[in-house]
């Protein structure tokens, strides 16, 4: 079992020099973040949020909303371990640009991304459960994400429904 510090109940630190991730912690994982409010929940690989690299192991259920948003100075990457979802790229305004069909690397399919600064981005989630690593340059800094502002705020649920269910409408 992971020697891990709770951050907050979305947020997990492992306390370990040297981390090996197993199924059973994807399992334990899965687990935790059923009792998150969001549903959701990160392991972090670095030791805490001032480092320059941060490595997360992030688990969402197949109903999450990712908000479109976009990075200041800061490019990503994900790397699917389970799961299926489309990544969403957007223009400025809102309209979609892109879509990338990703799954885990075994089914043949595009399981790698890597996302570079101020581009808004979102997922749609296909399978019950996705599982996946995303690095990043550190220290996390809140004002380094920008939400889309024609993007409803996640605790509108009503015009989130709406707006999901159009994007899975766009990209028929």
């Amino acid at each position: 079992m992971l020697n891990i510090l709770e951050y907050n109940e979305e947020v997990l630190f492992v306390k370990e020099p040297v981390i090996n991730i197993c199924q059973k912690d994807i399992s334990f994982l899965k687990e935790r973040a059923k009792r998150t409010k969001r549903g959701r929940i990160r392991l972090c690989a670095h030791s805490d949020i001032s480092e320059s690299i941060h490595e997360m192991i992030i688990v969402h259920p197949q109903n999450a909303y990712i908000r479109p948003h976009k990075h200041i100075g800061k490019t990503e990457s994900a790397h699917i371990i389970e799961g299926s979802i489309n990544v969403l790229i957007f223009t400025e305004t809102g309209d979609i640009s892109n879509t990338i069909k990703m799954n885990d690397c075994s089914s043949g399919d595009n399981f790698y991304c890597r996302m570079p600064s101020g581009l808004y981005h979102s997922m749609l989630i296909k399978s019950d459960w996705l599982v996946f690593l995303e690095t990043t340059k550190g220290p996390f800094k809140k004002e380094d994400t920008v939400f889309a502002p024609w993007a409803p705020k996640e605790n509108d649920t009503n015009m989130v429904r709406k707006f999901v269910s159009e994007l899975h409408n766009r990209i028929k």
